[in-house]
């Protein structure tokens, strides 16, 4: 399924981002 798709990649785009930005977390 395409939204599924869309739903990994924006947790995975976000799991990224929380890994380099710590101290917004």
């Amino acid at each position: 399924m395409i939204l599924l798709a869309i739903i990994i990649i924006f947790l995975f785009i976000y799991l990224c981002y929380a890994l380099f930005n710590p101290e917004k977390f």
